[in-house]
């Protein structure tokens, strides 16, 4: 008897571990699905890591001790809108979409099909991020620098992906086709055609993959 029982020792930490990790894993969604309800309906400033705590059930100190306070959750959330609506990220599929698809108005098709459905989740987390440090928090401040500059940076490599591709007008540098996926990619044009215009998100995709062919292929 000793025997079986030892062996099924392993089996059942193991059950356990994945169990805690299960449940560390949907605390941290509930955590992160407060966060993102409360900041957009209250505000950054307005907003507590205690009112968080109690809306997730989970204790203030867990809080602090996952994400490290309030800015920590305000990048989580950030970071979490960024992989999009889909099972797989919205970069992977973007990359793949870059490298796959043989006709140059189908990829400009495409980058307006992800851009209307990121914008919505990641829109109004930036636009939280920017009144934040407008008002004076420093840490927002730093926040919305980092955000500008790796997006900046995620839309030269699509910049570089696709001039690789030979699709586009000739003569335009990395950094030009950079700037009008940066352009086309920002918070302040989702808030003014959507936000305030009341378009829907996929009429602001489509738009935006009409803008992208006309500034960045070739004529005809």
């Amino acid at each position: 008897m000793g025997p079986a029982v030892n062996d099924a020792l392993p089996r059942s930490r193991s059950y356990d571990a994945r169990r805690r990790q299960e449940a560390a894993e949907e605390s941290r969604k509930r955590v992160l699905d407060q966060s993102r309800a409360l900041f957009l309906a209250q505000g950054y400033g307005r907003t507590t890591v205690a009112a968080i705590a109690r809306a997730a059930g989970v204790s203030k100190e867990s809080v602090y001790k996952g994400f490290g306070g309030k800015p920590g959750l305000v990048r989580a959330i950030y970071g979490q809108s960024l992989l999009g609506g889909g099972g797989t990220p919205a970069e992977e599929r973007s990359d793949r979409a870059q490298a796959t698809v043989a006709d140059p108005r189908e990829l400009m098709e495409q980058f307006g099909r992800f851009i209307a459905e990121v914008s919505p989740l990641g829109s109004p987390v930036y636009l939280l991020i920017r009144d934040a440090a407008a008002s004076g928090d420093q840490d927002m401040a730093a926040l919305l620098r980092e955000v500008d500059r790796e997006r900046y940076q995620r839309m030269l490599h699509n910049a570089h992906q696709v001039l690789g591709r030979k699709f586009l007008r000739t003569g335009l540098t990395a950094e030009e086709v950079a700037d009008v996926f940066f352009m086309s990619t920002s918070a302040e044009l989702y808030e003014t055609l959507v936000l305030k215009r009341a378009w829907s998100a996929d009429r602001f995709g489509r738009f935006m993959a009409r803008t992208l062919a006309a500034n960045l292929l070739p004529d005809g």
